[in-house]
């Protein structure tokens, strides 16, 4: 019989996919939105219809990485995952009030981590990955894609620019429409890399609690999670829209452009490789990398990037202390 820690886990995990869609989905739809290529309703129905069906075109390899951070015996699984989505969730929302495009990658790993430390100690947590990624090649991975989306961004809007600059107003009509595009295809590696990430606890937690005899997700997990990402882009996300589109730079269509089609080459890249990354670290940087390319530094919003940055950097111990404080509820609870 499925315990009431289950279902409570299982509930948080939902949860968390929701606070990712305010977060993380938002950023998909950012530039389209500040540029006036969409209104923001039309954003958000392609934002959502994309995040739907990424997970079920671009596969699962995330979800296995994730469910290999942690190493636990069956019986602690419950407590475990479902202190370590309460920590991850607390930290969303915190960071969404404040209207910061915080990671849910990093805050998902920041409670598993602190939860399975509390838990059994250093021993529960799969430091090197014995042969996955592991904690360190996941926290290696989330470091690396933001620099790899700056740089991305920075060297399309350069070559835009070269091929381009000279005829922007005549071709503006043709760069919002391919705004369309990118944005899609954002969407979809988001809900590709995002969705499976809860996925893969689903998975963990359906075995914890024997329904499931392996830790392959059931057949319901990818529909039932991408549609709470749904739920969470259409929801909620403006404060973090509003971050991304304007606060950082003021963006152009050809700015957009150029942030949208690296952040989506990189995003989908990971997602293909089994490596989980931030939607929201990779498109913030891919904003700062167009103005970059564009050689606009000055008019690049430092204090927002630093603002950014800061709580990039304490996710990972803030979702962990989070984590392993409420751990002891879930053990009552299981």
């Amino acid at each position: 019989m499925v315990s009431a820690g289950s279902w409570a886990a299982l509930g948080m995990a939902l949860a968390f996919a929701v606070t990712n869609g305010f977060h993380d989905a938002a950023n998909a739809i950012a530039t389209l939105v500040a540029t006036r290529a969409a209104r923001p309703v039309q954003a958000v129905a392609l934002a959502s219809a994309c995040t739907l069906l990424g997970p079920l075109v671009l596969g699962a390899a995330v979800a296995e990485t994730v469910a290999g951070v942690i190493s636990v015996p069956r019986a602690s699984l419950v407590p475990v995952v479902g202190a370590a989505l309460s920590g991850a969730v607390g930290w969303n929302l915190f960071t969404w009030a404040l209207g910061l495009p915080s990671s849910s990658s990093h805050a998902l790993v920041g409670g598993l981590a602190g939860a399975a430390l509390a838990q059994a100690g250093p021993g529960a947590v799969r430091w090197t990955g014995d042969g996955g990624l592991g904690f360190a090649g996941v926290l290696v991975g989330l470091a690396i894609s933001p620099v790899l989306g700056a740089g991305a961004a920075g060297l399309l809007e350069l070559g835009l620019r070269r091929r381009l600059g000279r005829a922007s107003a005549r071709i503006g009509p043709v760069v919002l429409r391919a705004q369309w595009a990118t944005s899609a295809v954002l969407a979809l590696a988001h809900g590709a890399n995002d969705a499976q990430k809860t996925v893969g606890l689903v998975a963990v937690l359906a075995f914890a609690s024997g329904a499931e005899a392996s830790r392959h997700p059931p057949a319901w997990a990818v529909p039932a999670v991408a549609l709470a990402l749904t739920v969470g882009t259409a929801l909620g996300g403006w404060s973090i829209v509003r971050t991304i589109g304007r606060r950082i730079l003021r963006l152009r269509p050809l700015d957009a452009l150029a942030s949208q089609s690296g952040s989506a080459a990189v995003i989908a890249l990971a997602s293909a490789l089994g490596a989980p990354v931030s939607t929201s670290q990779v498109v913030a940087s891919s904003v700062v990398g167009a103005g970059l390319g564009k050689r606009r530094a000055r008019r690049i919003r430092w204090h927002v990037v630093r603002q950014i940055a800061l709580a990039w950097v304490t996710t990972v111990p803030a979702a962990g202390l989070v984590a392993a404080a409420s751990l002891p509820v879930w053990r009552w609870l299981a």
